[in-house]
């Protein structure tokens, strides 16, 4: 009868092996492309108000959004080489399609 336990255990596991581990796999997070016609330098107030309006819509930068910053400066010959690297980037990963509420604000949505 033991023998009928481990087996029947063993075979558990080994299914739930594979949904254990892609649980544990790190999610890419949503990215946001910030495209900067100057330089940080120069922009860095505006950029503090962008990240700082995110955190108040309950997106917060490295928790559940990505921000990429590109900067042209002042090279508008520049803006189609950017956008060339961000679209490279999500065909890579998710579609940059519009991004869902943060998921603290999907339940009072819900209600």
């Amino acid at each position: 009868m033991r023998r009928r336990e481990f087996i029947a255990a063993l075979g558990g596991a080994a299914a739930a092996w594979p949904l254990a581990a892609r649980a544990q796999q790190p999610t890419k997070l949503p990215t946001i492309g910030f495209l900067g016609t100057t330089t940080l330098s120069a922009m860095g107030q505006w950029v503090a108000a962008f990240v700082q309006r995110l955190r108040e819509l309950g997106w917060i930068e490295g928790r559940n959004i990505a921000i990429e910053y590109r900067w042209a400066e002042a090279r508008s010959e520049r803006y189609g080489e950017i956008a060339a690297e961000y679209e490279r980037g999500a065909r890579g990963g998710s579609s940059p399609n519009q991004l869902e509420p943060p998921p603290q604000d999907r339940t009072k949505k819900a209600r």
